[in-house]
């Protein structure tokens, strides 16, 4: 758990450090209008590798491939944070989220592995805790190194470095999985196919609308694209002899449901966390630090919902309250989020995160709880990772779509209010291009008054369009049907009835039929013979010898204890004695 907990806390303080850092960088390398390209790049990679890495690590053993995606995510760190431009950004971002992708999935994976169902709630909520505190430290962390002169952005990427080796290090040491064989094929062609569909979407929302029209030959083309290779992905998964997501996982209404329900949480999440900071930034005028601490009752509620909920669970067995009221007050909460204006206090916006937070911790990992404890335990790996895999894909939709909204919004909001105030924005507003938010706030009146009132205009959208998002996930909770937990405290099966006479004469019978095939046996190969010796402890004698003595000390007095017990002494009816 150490060693989970503190790679888990490597990657998410990587997220959460760049996320309030996102705004200064966009505006330095590109401008605000790329910013969700930014953040898509790696929740698209981190989509469509999830699936992946959880076969990967049923054919090549969980700790070498939890220690690769470790790898990987530093070395994409260090290149991201040696970027020069957008694109350099872009495709370290893109790699990040391979690394990302791994960590998340089989830090999951490996917790289901070693922790029962019924014990899982309780150790669900401490990898909740871990999300809380990398949340906290990362934003924080985050602004601090933005406002600092002598460190700059770049060390957003920096930091995470000896974090990292120090996670490398404790799991070499202290994760300790059994080695399990298993079949080494990979299907290669679903997860082309996988990868290709999911691929297409998020280029379609990402660009669609903004790069090119949306009636236009690019979207059809993309659409086509991804709908043509998910049925070439079904039609494979149907066929190979070891699917990434085995077609029977979608005939168990549990995983069904709660990947439908991860799905919808993935986008309310990401698209409120993701966009949160702008409005911080950009419109409330905060530092990076300061919109680092106003999350803080986020995380703060989430930490709580999340590891009090967990032993509740671990206490009473009952999980399906908690995902159901944690999806109903996410929906809450970014309605709450939808109403915030240019003149919201602080008071008011930390109260409406701290409801987002609740809702995120008693919902997020109950979700993967709820699909581990139904699928079969062969299905473990493969399940975990679907889940995680429908909520990273869910987040890569909702940073898209969420963006294209937003980009849309602010460009049709801008020349609104341009035009209400008599003023000719650049290009009809198209050529406008927003820097960082320190640029905004130096804009000259009206021009800020317009760029904030627009970015309020937009975001206001893009969080009401979050909230039936979150109500689809609730109904979808409320089908889930609430199986018993798996584990040691489960109530033990019925005592089985005991054995007939018939039974206990036979069982004898065969086991003195045994002992007598091994006396006879002499000197050819027997597999009966092998069977028998292993039930002796290794010693300098033979296999023969070890064998015969099992028969002698073992299998015939079992016999005739079986036998006797089915046929108790009688009295002898001339001498009053006990006939034996």
């Amino acid at each position: 758990m150490s060693g989970l907990m503190l790679a888990m806390l490597t990657s998410m303080i990587s997220t959460s450090v760049v996320g309030t850092a996102l705004p200064t960088i966009v505006g330095e390398l590109g401008g605000q209008d790329q910013y969700s390209w930014v953040a898509s790049a790696t929740m698209l990679t981190m989509t469509v590798s999830t699936p992946l890495w959880g076969k990967l690590s049923d054919l090549f053993g969980r700790k070498l491939l939890f220690q690769t995606a470790l790898g990987l995510f530093v070395a994409a760190s260090l290149v991201a944070g040696l970027s020069q431009d957008m694109g350099q950004l872009i495709a370290a971002r893109a790699v990040q989220g391979l690394g990302v992708g791994g960590l998340s999935a089989l830090a999951q994976v490996i917790l289901g592995d070693i922790v029962s169902p019924r014990e899982r709630g309780r150790y669900s909520g401490y990898m909740g805790a871990v999300f809380g505190i990398s949340t906290v430290a990362g934003p924080l962390l985050g602004g601090f190194i933005v406002d600092s002169d002598w460190l700059g952005w770049r060390w957003c990427f920096y930091v995470v470095v000896p974090f990292a080796l120090v996670s490398f290090i404790v799991i070499q040491k202290v994760l300790k999985l059994p080695k399990i064989k298993r079949n080494t094929s990979i299907d290669i062609w679903g997860a082309t196919t996988i990868t290709a569909s999911a691929s297409a979407l998020m280029l379609l929302l990402t660009f669609g609308g903004n790069q090119f029209e949306w009636n236009s030959f690019w979207t059809y083309f993309l659409a086509a694209t991804a709908l043509l290779m998910l049925a070439l992905a079904v039609l494979s998964e149907r066929t190979a002899r070891n699917p990434i997501l085995p077609p029977r996982m979608f005939r168990n209404p549990t995983f069904v449901l709660t990947s439908l329900a991860s799905l919808f949480v993935g986008m309310a999440m990401f698209g409120a966390m993701i966009y949160l900071p702008q409005y911080l930034q950009i419109v409330k005028g905060l530092s990076p630090t300061n919109s680092g601490l106003m999350t803080l009752p986020m995380v703060v509620a989430l930490f709580l919902a999340g590891v009090i909920s967990g032993k509740i669970v671990t206490k009473t067995g009952k999980w399906k309250i908690f995902p159901v009221a944690g999806l109903l007050i996410v929906a809450v909460g970014l309605f709450l989020l939808s109403r915030l204006h240019v003149d919201s206090s602080e008071w008011l916006i930390g109260l409406d995160v701290a409801v987002l937070g609740t809702g995120l911790g008693l919902s997020m990992q109950m979700l993967i709880l709820a699909a581990q404890n139904g699928s079969e335990i062969r299905d473990m790996a493969s399940t975990t990772a679907g889940v995680s895999f429908f909520r990273s894909l869910g987040g890569a939709v909702g940073v898209a779509a969420f963006g294209a909204i937003l980009t849309s919004r602010l460009k049709d909001e801008m020349v609104e209010l341009a035009t209400a105030a008599g003023l000719n924005l650049p290009g009809g507003g198209a050529d406008f291009k927003l820097g960082s938010p320190g640029a905004i706030q130096q804009l000259p009146e009206p021009i800020k008054h317009i760029v904030l009132e627009s970015f309020t205009r937009g975001l206001e959208t893009v969080f009401m369009v979050g909230v039936p998002i979150a109500l689809l996930g609730f109904v979808a909770t409320l089908f889930l049907k609430e199986l018993p937990l798996r584990g040691a405290t489960t109530p033990p099966p019925e005592p089985q009835q005991p054995l007939s006479k018939d039974d206990l004469v036979l069982a004898g019978l065969l086991l003195e039929l045994v002992a007598q095939r091994i006396e006879r046996v002499n000197g050819e190969r027997s597999a009966l013979l092998t069977a028998v010796a292993k039930m002796a402890p290794p010693d300098d004698r033979t296999e023969r010898e070890r064998a015969r003595s099992v028969a002698h000390n073992v299998l015939r007095p079992t016999s005739r204890a079986l036998i006797a017990q089915a046929t108790p002494p009688q009295k002898d009816l001339v001498t009053g004695g006990i006939t034996q």
